[in-house]
């Protein structure tokens, strides 16, 4: 049953309460007023007058009204609180509008109530608007204090404070035991017969020391699980093995609650309101406790845990149902002095909670002598602060000293740190921590002035000059002066020195990074009233390490523009599963994910005398989550799973059991029996499925136990993938013989990337559960409209609610409300946003900030306040597109909905959404300008493609054509066959004078090769007129490419890309007459390299050789289609240059011993060409080319040997690009 206690009725109470002119305590001998406050008959007439009013009016109103005045109430004994509730002073305009709580057990050693919803110091309650309102207030957790005060931080600005008070709670009853470093408990427990899957021990502690054993509980051999502080942070272990950490600061002389649970597999650690769970070591999986020692260190392992005993209080220790201390009053073993009472030792302590802050005081008369001794404690968390400064005698030089961070210093790690000043005999020293090897000597004379103040964590106003560095911010206790104890008791009641913003009688430090707000691996790190997350090697970014720094998919990489390479990919954004790095393979139309493991190769089996059978493990460089994860998203996944085998059986064996099996599957995996793209379960192999095996009675290949086979296909049985475990049977009889490969995994398409709605309706919306994104939340999103503004999306709670929305044309507006209030994050383009284009919208809320980013425009950020509410608590469902309270919603596109790494199935809902449809066409209009090269952008159901049937190139993008070529290879593309062409010489001369007017500008190539000098290029005619396009070489330090061509008459028939000019290429254009002996050497050395993107005029013949063989192309050699010209997005350590003939430049990954030049050329411009073949024109029918001089071959300057230099000829020409 709750209680009320009504305070400010009786007059003796209300002359008790009076804060300003009283110390606002119960007991009746305390002060009514402080004299210096004061005159002792005027504060008591004041005190008379308002209580003569109180009996009329009723309520409390200090004599004055400002930051200082607070009221006390004591509850005669520890209390359960759970509500206040306030009301303004009757019949007046006196009320308060904001008020801070605090509560104490013993009336000093105060703790500020912080909602849980809250990382600031300073939590203020909602007051009144008026004075006959009720505002009752329900703690989110029972607090339990005797002593509760109240403090006004803001009131009627027309008005006075003014108040009347009722507080809600029961009686609390507890068991309590005193420990002081020596005493212990001991409890044997009785033997139980079964084990039992759940046990627990809790406890309450209360400490001033910061480190200490708390409990040892002892089981069968010896095993034990050991509870303890260290640093004021909660240790578990067992077997001197640390399992878990959690808490901080718990040596502040407040009660904790710790409990520690065993549920199953899995221990619970809570301390306060956090837990902590971890696996259960496995010797105590079955684990009985039969001892339970609290505060005994016998038997601990150091430096796992401290080996010393617990100094302190605990409250209700229970294990399972048993009050161990209860018990302990019975009779239960005690060691040394334990009491069953907590004795408070009194340390008042101060805060220093601003840069302003400080706290002064005189100094002694005693230290004109040069004799001084000053001694405090402190704690903080910022790295430097001034903590006390005086003026010296015959100087105005100021003396002070300060905190700063040292490597191994650690003075601002948040725990207690002594400092002791002593001075005497022109010596002055100062000891950290009492270490003799942190003491500092210096010979500087140390006499205060005479009329010298003292000034502890920064200065006043007057003295700020003086000030080396910024005020100290943080706790001080035992300030002690020539070893006397300062009462700081007396200065709050200002009857000794002044101070000025702190708080006196509590400690206000508070750790941000307990537990720790950085997500991911994020490492915490603070200052007094903020902290930060470093997120560097984690894979994520913003303020707590919460957004994902990666894409989710191969897909999104492809259409951001990228090539084939390794890449890190993220499958749930800004979710628990860690990036992963793999490689992406974007050159088919599928862009595929490809994960390796230890062994992708034909691996020949080895018989072993020692087993019957042969195991294979793959592992995979990814975690099983990320595995999983990836399989999940994508729409098709495949494996190879090959088996060489010569009289090697996988499934006919006379039993029924199959000789060979494999694993495969998430987690550990499952055996299967199938093999190829057989059904699961059915012991056959792909052969079996499609009836083609070579021994019909069999479904296997290799079952027919033939002399040689093989049975080898794709695993693409998702729920069975990856292949983890390969077992080999019936390879020991005489002649058997296997091998085995299992290749990569292999996945393409993205089920999130292209999942789209379509809303046609401005009343139509889709509903989805309520968004969870307490504490971070991040929402992502593509949408495109051709209307000015629509919601996006809504999700509402009583008071919270988040939203975003096309608010204009040229606006995103992200909104949200904590229970600060709303607030808005806008972004704002240049540009019209309803252009029908695909928009891409991220917008993030943390504890820290909230962050929107439209497209790449530069991000809107806003800061969330440092003392308010931190948890959004939504409970509506969430709506998309519109909501069912609201006229207008969003008319368009909405693509890939992404939520705290979770996508939401749009497609889905939308099937069954009036309103609203599946899908979205028209990418085009965003995409397009990825289809390079004269590309056609292609729309599909979802996404699009590229048409290159245009283009010179091909690719997804229209972006490459590229061929590996050997010594042996060339290629020749017939233009005209010699038959047409003798039919009419007429027709023929006035075709070719055509091309070359119209394609002789178009020729272009990119090669990359190490060889110098080389031929790449080779254009021909039956009437031995020639083009050629080679690399020479000069010097030996550089590299420096020459583009030669040299011309006869231009009519031609065919030409030739070669590495050599071997069979057709060496025959046709070694033996040309018009050739020299060193042009038909180098010839000879061929090409060995790279070729892609050749154009010849409307001519693709590279493309055509590779893509589309036809009558015109004939290969000789090997030439093999790859990505040799593509460049490597990622993992690479190593740059080059790859220069294009059409002036373009970009990075590519080098591969030893390559030289990339990408060269564009005009060759014989057509002007210059046309006129030259009129020249020529008259002459041509009745001529033969003239042929080279053999003692031309020395005027070449591309002479089969290297670096050869020599004097071009007069038929010959040069281009230098």
């Amino acid at each position: 049953e709750q209680t009320p206690y009504i305070a400010g009725c009786p007059l003796q109470l209300l002359l008790q309460l009076l804060s300003g002119c009283a110390e606002a305590r119960f007991p009746p001998e305390a002060r009514p007023c402080s004299a210096n406050r004061c005159g002792e008959d005027k504060c008591c007439s004041s005190l008379a007058a308002i209580a003569s009013a109180w009996k009329r009016a009723g309520g409390w109103s200090p004599l004055w009204s400002d930051e200082h005045q607070w009221l006390e109430v004591d509850l005669q004994r520890r209390t359960q609180i759970t509500a206040v509730a306030t009301q303004g002073r009757y019949g007046s305009s006196d009320w308060l509008t904001t008020y801070l709580l605090m509560f104490s057990d013993t009336g000093h050693n105060w703790r500020q109530h912080r909602q849980e919803d809250s990382l600031g110091v300073k939590f203020a309650f909602p007051g009144n608007s008026n004075a006959d309102s009720v505002v009752q207030y329900k703690l989110d957790q029972p607090v339990i204090a005797r002593y509760l005060r109240l403090i006004p931080l803001d009131w009627n600005p027309t008005g006075r404070i003014g108040l009347r008070l009722e507080i809600y709670g029961c009686r609390y009853t507890s068991e309590v035991a005193g420990f002081d470093g020596k005493s212990s408990l001991v409890y044997r427990l009785s033997a139980r017969t079964s084990w039992t899957a759940r046990e627990s021990i809790s406890l309450k502690f209360k400490t001033l020391r910061n480190s200490g054993t708390l409990l040892h509980a002892k089981g069968q051999r010896d095993h034990s699980l050991n509870l303890a502080l260290e640093r004021g942070k909660l240790l578990s272990g067992s077997g001197g093995k640390l399992l878990v950490s959690l808490g901080s600061l718990l040596d502040d002389q407040h009660w904790h609650h710790v409990k520690l649970e065993r549920l199953g597999s899995h221990l619970n650690l809570t301390v306060d309101r956090n837990t902590q769970q971890v696996l259960v070591p496995a010797e105590l999986s079955h684990w009985h406790i039969h001892t339970v020692r609290p505060v005994q260190s016998h038997g601990l392992q150091t430096p796992i845990l401290p080996n010393r005993n617990f100094h302190g209080c605990m409250e209700n220790l229970l294990y399972n149902d048993l009050n161990l201390i209860r018990l302990a009053k019975q009779g239960s073993p005690q060691v040394g002095n334990t009491t069953f009472s907590c004795s408070e030792p009194v340390f008042v302590a101060v805060t220093f909670t601003g840069s302003h802050s400080f706290l002064q005081l005189p100094v002694l008369t005693s230290w004109l002598s040069g004799v001084v001794s000053i001694a405090l404690q402190f704690r903080t968390w910022n790295k430097a602060g001034l903590l006390l400064t005086f003026d010296l005698q015959h100087d105005v030089t100021c003396c002070c000293f300060c905190v700063c961070v040292r490597s191994g210093a650690g003075l601002n790690d948040g725990q207690w740190h002594s400092v002791e000043l002593n001075s005497m005999e022109n010596r002055l020293s100062i000891t950290v921590d009492r270490d003799e090897g942190a003491t500092a000597h210096t010979s500087i004379p140390l006499p205060p002035a005479a009329d010298s103040q003292l000034f502890f964590g920064g200065q006043n106003v007057v003295n700020r000059s003086h000030s080396l560095l910024a005020g100290f911010q943080g706790c001080m206790r035992l300030l002690k002066l020539d070893g006397e104890t300062v009462d700081l008791i007396k200065v709050q009641e200002r009857r000794l020195g002044n101070y000025s913003d702190l708080k006196i009688d509590m400690c206000g430090i508070i750790d941000r990074c307990s537990p720790s707000h950085c997500e991911h691996g994020g490492r915490c790190s603070q200052s007094w009233r903020n902290f930060h997350c470093n997120c560097s090697n984690s894979g994520y970014r913003g303020a707590t390490c919460h957004s994902a720094k990666y894409e989710p998919s191969c897909e999104v990489y492809k259409h951001q523009g990228d090539t084939s390479g390794h890449f890190y990919v993220d499958v749930d954004g800004s979710g628990p599963i860690k990036p992963q790095l793999v490689y992406c393979n974007m050159t088919e139309d599928q862009t595929w994910i490809i994960i390796q493991h230890n062994n992708t190769e034909l691996t020949p089996v080895q018989a072993s005398a020692d087993t019957n059978q042969h195991f294979a493990s793959f592992l995979y460089p990814s975690e099983e989550k990320q595995l999983s994860a990836v399989i999940s998203q994508s729409e098709h996944c495949e494996q190879e799973l090959s088996y060489h085998c010569r009289k090697s059986r996988l499934s006919n064996s006379l039993d029924g059991t199959p000789f060979s099996w494999w694993v495969g599957g998430p987690a550990s995996g499952q055996i299967q029996n199938f093999w190829g793209e057989a059904l699961p379960g059915s012991r056959q192999c792909a052969c079996g499925l499609q009836d083609n095996c070579l021994d019909s009675s069999f479904y296997c290949n290799c079952d027919a136990d033939y002399d040689l086979w093989y049975d080898s296909d794709l695993l693409t049985q998702k729920e069975s993938l990856p292949v983890r475990l390969l077992v080999l049977g019936d390879i020991h009889r005489p002649g058997s013989e296997a091998a085995y490969r299992v290749g990569p995994l292999r996945c393409h398409g993205d089920k999130n990337f292209w999942n789209a709605a379509f809303f046609d309706k401005e009343t139509s919306y889709l509903h989805f559960p309520t968004f969870h994104g307490e504490l971070n939340a991040d929402i992502s999103f593509l949408f495109k409209t051709t209307s000015s503004s629509g919601l996006f999306l809504e999700n509402l709670g009583i008071k919270d609610f988040i939203r975003i929305e096309l608010s204009s044309s040229t606006e995103v507006v992200f909104s949200f409300d904590v229970g600060n209030g709303p607030l808005e994050v806008k972004v704002r383009s240049d540009l019209p946003l309803n252009d029908d284009r695909w928009h891409s919208v991220r917008a993030e809320r943390n504890v820290k900030e909230a962050s929107l980013r439209v497209d790449d425009l530069p991000a809107a950020v806003r800061e969330a306040p440092t003392d308010g509410f931190i948890h959004l608590q939504l409970n509506s469902q969430l709506f998309i597109g519109g909501t069912a309270s609201r006229q207008k919603g969003f008319l368009g596109c909405i693509r890939s909905l992404q939520l705290n790494g979770v996508t939401l199935d749009l497609e889905e809902r939308a099937r069954i959404t009036p309103g609203v449809r599946p899908g979205c066409p028209g990418h085009c209009s965003s995409y397009a300008a990825l289809c390079q090269n004269q590309g056609r952008c292609v729309e599909r159901a979802s996404g699009f493609s590229c048409d290159c049937s245009r283009s010179a190139y091909t690719g997804v993008f229209c972006h490459e054509v590229s061929g590996s070529f050997e010594p042996t290879t060339s290629i020749t593309y017939i233009v005209k066959e010699p038959y047409e062409a003798s039919k009419n010489s007429s027709s023929l001369h006035s075709s070719i004078y055509s091309d070359i007017t119209l394609r002789g500008d178009d020729v272009s190539l990119s090669f990359r090769t190490s060889q110098s000098p080389a031929p790449l290029l080779y254009v021909s005619s039956f009437y031995r007129q020639y083009l050629i396009l080679l690399i020479n070489k000069h010097g030996e330090d550089f590299c420096q490419t020459k583009i030669f061509c040299s011309y006869n008459l231009w009519p031609f028939c065919s030409f030739s890309y070669f590495s050599l000019f071997y069979g057709f290429a060496l025959s046709h254009f070694g033996k040309s007459e018009g050739l020299s002996a060193d042009l038909a050497g180098l010839a000879s050395a061929g090409f060995t390299g790279c070729l892609s993107a050749v154009r010849f005029g409307s001519f693709c013949p590279l493309k055509a050789a590779l893509l589309r063989p036809d009558g015109r192309v004939s290969v000789a050699g090997a030439v093999v289609a790859s990505s040799c010209a593509a460049p490597a997005q990622a993992d690479s350590y190593a740059a080059e240059t790859t220069h294009s003939l059409s002036g373009k430049i970009r990075t590519t990954a080098a591969f030893p011993g390559v030289i990339a030049v990408v060269i564009f050329i005009v060759v014989c411009a057509a002007a210059i060409l046309a006129r030259f073949i009129c020249i020529r024109k008259e002459t041509y029918r009745n001529q033969e080319v003239k042929a080279a001089q053999p003692g031309d071959g020395s005027a070449f300057p591309f002479s089969g040997q290297p670096d050869s230099l020599s004097v071009q000829s007069e038929n010959q020409k040069e281009f230098f690009i």
